[in-house]
């Protein structure tokens, strides 16, 4: 059952969904090389807590740690550790919170040093996906209008869409129905209508779409070993344009 959120709610949902994106840029002050992933993790667990708010997803489903994060070909939930990070690297940092009984969750890739041109076209190519779905998250258009309109942008790139993983809602839990896809045909799906807040995190891959699970159970990587990227926002359904929530502000002034 989908729970439609009413004005209040969504503030509380904006709260969270700001926390998330200046934990997200806290974490981006610290990307370079030599840093391990183990200490990203650290910093953004300490920053959650001292903002009054707790990590959602440690110890969701048994998930050890605060942050995701997936370097390189690792699609989404990479676990931290003691990999210390390499010029040319790209890293996803998915992030969470909990705070006044509400989730927040968003995710950026980050560039580590310079990038090829290749890893640069694919994080270019799946935010700009993320902004293209967002544009149809607006009352009276079916999921299936904004799935596709991440899918086709994507793969006219050469890139590929992920078809394990998708999009959700949030709220009181930080899955909610109904499942967003970024893949899809125009006029399919469920109906959108205000009052929903969903998460769309488009996850591309630069070469093809098939990925395998590895051994702990979490971590989804490429079947062969080319990058991949993932942009993740927090949005409301609108009348007629859709309400951003988490924003990629405070990473991006950092960052320039």
């Amino acid at each position: 059952m989908i729970k439609l959120k009413n004005a209040e709610e969504i503030e509380l949902l904006r709260e969270n969904a700001l926390l998330v994106s200046r934990t997200l840029a806290e974490v981006g002050k610290h990307i370079m090389p030599g840093v391990t992933t183990l200490e990203l993790d650290k910093i953004a667990e300490t920053f959650i807590r001292d903002h009054g708010a707790e990590p959602a997803f440690l110890g969701y489903g048994g998930f050890p740690f605060t942050l995701c994060l997936s370097v390189n070909e690792t699609v989404v939930h990479g676990f931290a550790s003691d990999y210390r990070l390499k010029e040319g690297d790209i890293i996803s940092v998915d992030c969470g919170t909990k705070m006044k009984g509400y989730y927040g969750d968003s995710a950026y890739t980050f560039p580590v040093g310079e990038i090829s041109e290749e890893n640069a076209t694919l994080l270019r190519v799946t935010k700009e996906s993320l902004f293209k779905g967002i544009e149809k998250a607006i009352v009276g258009n079916r999921m299936g209008d904004l799935s596709y309109a991440v899918q086709e942008h994507v793969e006219s790139f050469g890139f590929s869409v992920v078809r394990e993983m998708v999009g959700h809602g949030i709220g009181k839990k930080l899955h909610e129905s109904p499942e967003v896809p970024n893949y899809g045909r125009r006029g399919d799906g469920k109906k959108l209508v205000e009052g929903m807040v969903i998460c769309i995190e488009p996850m591309v891959n630069a070469g093809t779409r098939s990925v395998f699970l590895k051994e702990d159970g979490w971590t989804l990587n490429t079947a062969d070993k080319k990058n991949s990227a993932h942009f993740e926002l927090m949005v409301a359904v609108k009348r007629d344009r859709a309400e951003i929530l988490s924003t990629f502000d405070f990473i991006e002034k950092n960052n320039n």
